[in-house]
C-alpha cells in the first residue's frame, strides 16, 4: 500500500483506461459511496460486477441497470426469483427488452460473492460487513485481484492466510487509508509510532457505570459518520478501534506496542505517524467516506475532488484525548486478541458480532457486548496456525459459546 512501507498494492498502476471494479455489498454503507465514486469518475471507474446479501435485490437491480454490470450475486439462495423479478422490472422502466443480452448474469448461493469476486475485472472492493466477507477476500486475491478492503472482518479473522496477499490489498478504512497515505512521508524503519484516532462514539466521557442504561438507539446515534447498525455499535464500544489496531499491526507490520489510539472528537484527523526524529504526519479531511474509497480504487493515483477539502479559512478546533481503558476496555482486549494471535482475533470478531446482533434485538445490555467477547476468548482454545477450515471451526465454536452467555445474561 505504501510506496516506502510494507504493503505495495502494486497490481493496479496501469492507465489503460477506466479501471472495472466488482464490489461486494453494494447495498450498504460502503458500497453506496463507492458507487457515487464511479457515477461522478466514468471515465476512471466502470462496474462490472455487483453483490449483495439478498436483503434489498430492489436496489441491487437498480444499480446492476444503471451501471451496465455483467454480473450480480446475491449469497441468499432464496433471493434469485426476487432478483430476476426486480431486473425484468427495471428493465421495463428502461426500455430493455424481455431477456435482452444486456441483463446481468445472476449468481446466487452461498458461493456467490467468492465467484463474483474472481471476476474479471481490476479491482474488487470488499465492502461486506462481518467475517463473512472472508471466503470472498481470499477468492479475489488469489485470482490475482487488488483488493479494496473495507471488511476489515476477513483481514482479522484471515489473519496469516490473507497476510501473504499484501502486496495487493489497499485499505478503504479512513484509519488505513490516512496511516498509509502518512507512510508515504517515509520509510518503514523511519516509523516510530502508528497513532489511530477515535471520535470516541456517542458516549465519549461517561464512565463505565453511566452505560448501563444504554439502549440501542442511543448506541446508533453517532456523532460524526452514517454507517450501518453493525459498525455503529462496534464504534459506540469501541470494539471498532480495536479490530483496526489489529488491522494496522496486519498491514503495516508495527508492533503493538508501537500502536496507539487516542480521541478525536472533530474527526477530522484520521490518523498519524510518528517518526524516529520527532515528526508527526498527520492526514486531515472532513468525515467522509468517499475520499479513501475514490484512493483505494485508484491507487497509488488521487481521484480529484473526491470530496470536498477543509475550509481552513474558518476557524478550526483540533483536540485529542486519552482514551478511557475502563470505561472501553475493547482496545485491551483486541490488543490482547492481536498479540495471542493465532485464531484468536477472529474468536473476537465473531464473539462481537454474536453480542451486537443480540443487542439491537434487545436481549443484552450494552456493557455485556465486550464482557461476552472477553468470556469466549477465555473459554475458547488458541489455535496457532489456522487453516481456512480452522477459522471457520473457531468462529463457529465462538458463535455457539457467545449464544450461550447470552442466553445466561438474558
Amino acid at each position: 500500500m505504501t510506496d516506502n512501507g510494507r504493503v505495495t498494492a502494486t497490481a493496479v498502476t496501469s492507465d489503460k483506461g477506466p479501471r472495472d471494479v466488482v464490489l461486494l455489498g453494494s447495498t450498504g454503507s460502503i458500497g453506496t459511496q463507492a458507487l457515487d465514486v464511479v457515477r461522478r469518475n466514468p471515465d476512471r471507474f466502470r462496474v462490472v460486477g455487483l453483490g449483495a446479501g439478498g436483503g434489498r435485490v430492489g436496489d441491487l437491480a437498480a444499480q446492476a441497470l444503471e451501471f451496465g454490470a455483467e454480473a450480480v450475486a446475491v449469497s441468499r439462495a432464496s433471493a434469485l426469483e426476487d432478483l430476476q423479478l426486480a431486473l425484468y422490472a427495471h428493465a421495463q422502466r428502461r426500455g430493455y427488452a424481455r431477456g435482452e443480452s444486456r441483463l446481468p448474469k445472476i449468481l446466487a448461493g452461498p458461493e456467490a460473492s467468492a465467484e463474483l469476486a474472481q471476476w474479471p475485472c481490476d479491482v474488487v472492493l470488499n465492502g461486506m460487513t462481518g467475517s463473512v466477507g472472508l471466503v470472498p477476500t481470499l477468492a479475489a486475491l488469489r485470482a490475482g485481484r487488488t483488493l479494496a478492503l473495507a471488511n476489515k472482518e476477513s483481514l482479522i479473522a484471515g489473519g496469516p492466510l490473507v497476510t501473504p496477499y499484501l502486496d495487493r490489498i489497499v485499505p478503504v478504512d479512513s484509519e488505513h487509508s490516512a496511516l498509509a497515505q502518512c507512510l508515504r512521508g517515509g520509510r518503514l524503519d523511519e516509523v516510530d509510532r502508528l497513532v489511530l484516532t477515535a471520535s470516541g462514539g456517542p458516549f465519549r466521557g461517561s464512565t463505565r457505570a453511566q452505560l448501563t442504561a444504554v439502549t440501542p438507539a442511543d448506541a446508533l446515534a453517532h456523532p460524526t459518520w452514517n454507517m450501518g447498525p453493525v459498525v455503529t455499535v462496534n464504534s459506540a464500544t469501541l470494539v471498532n478501534k480495536g479490530l483496526e489496531v489489529i488491522e494496522a499491526h496486519l498491514l503495516f507490520g508495527v508492533p503493538y506496542e508501537r500502536i496507539d489510539v487516542v480521541v478525536h472528537p472533530q474527526s477530522l484527523v484520521h490518523s498519524m505517524v510518528e517518526f524516529t526524529d520527532g515528526s508527526t504526519l498527520a492526514q486531515v479531511s472532513p468525515p467522509d467516506m468517499r475520499l479513501p474509497i475514490a484512493l483505494a480504487l485508484g491507487w497509488p493515483h488521487r481521484v480529484p475532488q473526491a470530496q470536498p477539502p477543509m475550509d481552513w479559512r474558518s476557524p478550526q478546533t483540533l483536540t485529542f484525548e486519552p482514551l478511557d481503558q475502563a470505561a472501553f476496555p475493547a482496545v485491551g482486549l483486541a490488543r490482547a486478541a492481536g498479540i495471542a494471535g493465532g485464531t484468536a482475533p477472529a474468536a473476537y470478531n465473531a464473539a462481537n458480532e454474536e453480542a451486537v446482533a443480540a443487542f439491537l434485538a434487545g436481549h443484552l445490555p450494552f456493557l455485556s457486548i465486550v464482557d461476552t467477547i472477553a468470556e469466549v476468548l477465555d473459554r475458547l482454545p488458541l489455535r496457532e496456525r489456522p487453516t481456512v477450515a480452522d477459522v471457520l471451526d473457531v468462529e463457529s465454536e465462538a458463535r455457539r459459546l457467545a449464544r450461550e452467555r447470552i442466553g445466561v445474561a438474558a
